[in-house]
């Protein structure tokens, strides 16, 4: 796995923490993550993550500043 693929990760993993912890109160907050956990999925760890999970994950970790 890529080391900033990684670094991805665990910044989405904080995500699914601070998710779990809130529960689905923000329902924008849980589709920003849903949104990132999709395209995640069909990135391709080897490489560096694309400018559509960047931005994904960079609105989800806004929103949950906001919350």
């Amino acid at each position: 796995m890529n080391d900033t693929f990684k670094e991805f990760k665990g910044r989405i993993r904080k995500m699914d923490e601070l998710l779990l912890e809130r529960g689905l109160k923000n329902m924008d907050f849980a589709q920003a993550v849903s949104r990132v956990h999709r395209v995640a999925r069909r990135g391709d760890r080897s490489r560096e993550p694309t400018a559509e999970l960047r931005g994904l994950l960079e609105r989800a970790e806004k929103i949950a500043l906001t919350v």
